[in-house]
């Protein structure tokens, strides 16, 4: 039974959290740190409370990791269990076993947000969760693997670097191609193909994600040689099509 359950980060995905805290772990409670958020003795408290929680949720930027586990180091409870979220793996849980080196940890990435959750109208069968690292006790990782998946979700384990690649070529190309429709002001029609409605979707998922991925790109090193990989197909495209023009 987890008793309390702390979130550092209030953003998208922080309130997204707490949403799904309060719905599965109703005899939990919550508390909240954000710097901009005044501590109300309810939800939201001050970081020395938070961090005094038997599970902590890192809901930062990727790239203020290392500035918030260096914070949270002197005061971090010894039996808390830190939950990396990022949408980075290799890098972020470097971070803890190097920062927080004795802390418990689960390092874990849900492969889905608030949008595709509403879209499914809370339904979270078949939602994935992929399991990259943790030193957790084998026993206590075996119980929050089964309770996880009894709710309905999908547990995906692999390693930190194969999640890391995975990603670069599905997530991050995804945005990828979706920032060049958005630059070039692709619109949707009303004569619009079942292809370019999908076109469009990606286009939608990632209008208010630059600054998430810009940090995807420059803490998962794989990022650089999908974009590499994609420019070179759309010359080799570009010059079946277009020929001497495309030069």
């Amino acid at each position: 039974m987890i008793g309390s359950i702390g979130i550092i980060g209030y953003g998208s995905f922080g309130v997204f959290l707490n949403e799904l805290i309060s719905r599965f772990l109703p005899q939990s409670s919550i508390s909240i740190f954000s710097p901009d958020k005044e501590p109300d003795g309810r939800l939201f408290r001050s970081l020395e409370t938070t961090l005094k929680c038997d599970v902590l949720f890192l809901a930062v930027p990727i790239a203020a990791y290392e500035s918030v586990l260096h914070q949270l180091q002197p005061d971090l409870g010894p039996e808390t269990i830190i939950v990396d979220i990022a949408t980075v793996k290799v890098h972020t849980a470097n971070l803890i076993r190097k920062i927080v080196p004795s802390s418990p940890f689960l390092s874990i990435h849900p492969m889905f947000g608030p949008a595709s959750y509403a879209k499914k109208g809370g339904d979270v069968s078949g939602l994935r969760i992929a399991l990259t690292d943790t030193n957790l006790d084998p026993g206590k990782l075996k119980y929050l693997k089964e309770w996880v998946s009894e709710l309905g979700f999908s547990v995906i384990e692999l390693s930190g670097q194969a999640h890391d690649k995975k990603l670069a070529e599905t997530l991050f190309l995804t945005h990828y191609v979706g920032r060049i429709l958005a630059l070039g002001n692709f619109e949707r029609t009303d004569i619009d193909t079942a292809s370019f409605g999908y076109l469009m979707d990606a286009v939608d998922s990632v209008r208010d994600d630059a600054d998430l991925f810009a940090d995807v790109n420059q803490f998962n090193p794989h990022c650089k040689d999908v974009v590499e990989q994609f420019d070179r197909c759309e010359r080799a495209v570009k010059d079946q099509y277009l020929g001497e023009a495309a030069k």
